[in-house]
């Protein structure tokens, strides 16, 4: 049983920063990549974020490169996404997701593992 559990979602507005943390427990490879997706309303689910299960590879959409900063602690339990200059177009559900292997990636394929999302919502 894996269980990954998001937090930090929020209703901001635009400008403001939000971080977002997921929690992994259970039966998954402690050194596995992870990543976030969000899923905006009237689109389909997208990559925001990855990073490796060395913790030093990481991968950003365009859209968010520069403003949002994706990190795991030293246990590689749990991965955070700083999001900063937050605008109306990052509103969303951002989903948590682990790979059963050490990368990661921005293919939604990669990762057998997701949580059930955190909202973000931005006002402008």
């Amino acid at each position: 049983q894996v269980s990954l559990v998001e937090s930090g979602g929020d209703w901001v507005q635009a400008g403001d920063s939000l971080r977002l943390s997921c929690v992994a427990s259970g039966r998954m490879p402690s050194s596995g990549g992870m990543g976030w997706f969000r899923h905006p309303p009237g689109k389909e689910r997208e990559f925001v974020a990855a990073i490796d299960g060395n913790g030093q590879t990481t991968y950003y959409a365009y859209s968010v490169k520069g403003r949002f900063l994706i990190s795991r602690d030293n246990a590689r339990t749990t991965v955070m996404l700083q999001m900063n200059s937050l605008d109306s177009e990052d509103s969303a559900v951002y989903y948590c997701a682990a790979a059963q292997g050490v990368g990661s990636g921005s293919d939604q394929d990669n990762y057998p593992y997701w949580g059930q999302g955190t909202q973000v919502a931005v006002s402008s």
